[in-house]
């Protein structure tokens, strides 16, 4: 009898058992089995494992109401010119403008000066001195040739470069990289302005005309230097500086008799060299980026980290070499302390001045330091030039009294 009651004791459990097993696996019996270590872990882990997908949900959605993604950077997209000399030009016209840059005309004056300044070292040194008139006349017509064939130079560049501009932010909207005009157009385009040139060339002594032609290489080839050195603003300087060697033969002096002349333009074509190199440095640091991916090179990306000293230094050697040039001319005070003194001044500040990493700064400087140094050498030339035409006047009126 107390047998069988051992036996009805034990069914009734497990049967309390499994009752609580199945209606809570994981309850909260604790007289049952269920209270043993290992099942308490198994709790744990189904706790644990609920939780998880809550906290995963919680973080990913707390990062995206907290991190806002990436903003594109917007595409660039060509319209039309509303303000300046290109919205009142025909329509077809205006890509044509854009590509000889006649709406950025400050490449035209860099071009022009080198021309401006030999027309005036040259003036004091013809006998008898040429008057004033031809001296603007000179210039004039130097300003027009300076017009022409920046813009045929700027053709060929955008031919070479047709397929690295459109990876640079600040040219991807030129009208060869945005289709606008296609190569044919542009070389078409490129020899008519070359006859325009020749023809401004050919009102000129005939000696120019054996002077100039030599730079023509020179402008064909400053677009290939950027792919094979990090040196292509010094090519820049040869072609951009010929005009230092044309105002003699202009003025009817002769270089090849004239050792004097000969020295002064060889050292105001380096003067002029060494002043591209200058500014165009600073003007290759609005697209030093741009230039480092498309895998464009220039000395502003060589000489990142020294950009100022590099500056300075070609400063004080452009100011050197026009000292010289002075010097072989026989140049006066007022061309030493005018163009010279005034070179190093306005050439000191700017470096000084210039934010290397703001592409506004950079151009504000490129432009309006074309006519601060520019400036200060042509007035300091022109003054020497109008005293020595005073002073032989004089001379001549004493000679015509004396007799």
């Amino acid at each position: 009898m107390s047998g069988s009651r051992v036996l009805l004791s034990r069914l009734s459990s497990r049967h309390a058992f499994s009752h609580n097993a199945i209606a809570n696996p994981l309850g909260k019996c604790r007289r049952t089995a269920l209270s043993t270590p290992r099942l308490l872990a198994l709790q744990n882990l189904n706790h644990n494992t609920r939780k998880q997908p809550l906290v995963r949900y919680l973080s990913t959605t707390t990062e995206a109401t907290t991190t806002p993604p990436p903003t594109p950077t917007p595409t660039p997209v060509y319209e039309p010119p509303k303000t300046g000399l290109l919205s009142i030009l025909p329509r077809s016209w205006v890509p044509y403008a854009e590509l000889i840059r006649i709406d950025k005309p400050t490449g035209t004056y860099y071009l022009f000066f080198p021309c401006l300044f030999s027309t005036l070292m040259a003036a004091p040194l013809t006998s008898p001195m040429v008057s004033p008139l031809s001296v603007i006349g000179t210039s004039l017509l130097f300003f027009s040739g300076a017009l022409i064939m920046r813009g045929a130079g700027c053709t060929i560049n955008d031919l070479w470069d047709r397929n690295l501009d459109p990876h640079v932010t600040r040219t991807k909207l030129r009208p060869i990289a945005r289709k606008a005009v296609t190569p044919f157009q542009a070389v078409t385009f490129t020899g008519a302005q070359l006859l325009a040139g020749l023809g401004i060339l050919l009102q000129f002594p005939l000696d120019c005309f054996f002077y100039a032609t030599p730079s023509l290489l020179l402008v064909a080839a400053y677009p290939l230097a950027k792919r094979v050195t990090y040196y292509p603003q010094f090519v820049l300087g040869l072609t951009f500086s010929w005009g230092a060697f044309m105002g003699f033969p202009a003025l009817g002096v002769d270089l090849l008799s004239n050792h004097s002349a000969l020295a002064a333009g060889g050292l105001l074509y380096a003067s002029n060299i060494a002043w591209t190199v200058l500014y165009d440095m600073i003007y290759a640091h609005m697209d030093i980026k741009d230039d480092a991916k498309a895998g464009i090179k220039s000395i502003a990306l060589k000489h990142d980290a020294e950009t100022k000293q590099v500056l300075a230094g070609l400063a004080v050697t452009q100011v050197a070499l026009l000292a010289g040039a002075g010097m072989a001319a026989g140049a006066g005070p007022a061309f030493f302390i005018g163009s010279c003194g005034g070179a190093l001044l306005t050439l000191g500040y700017m470096i000084k001045k210039v934010n290397l990493k703001s592409v506004k700064d950079c151009w504000w400087w490129f432009v309006n330091g074309c006519w601060l140094t520019g400036g200060v050498i042509s007035l300091g030339l022109a003054t020497d030039y109008m005293i020595k035409y005073v002073q032989e006047d004089e001379t001549q009126e004493v000679q015509k009294s004396a007799q």
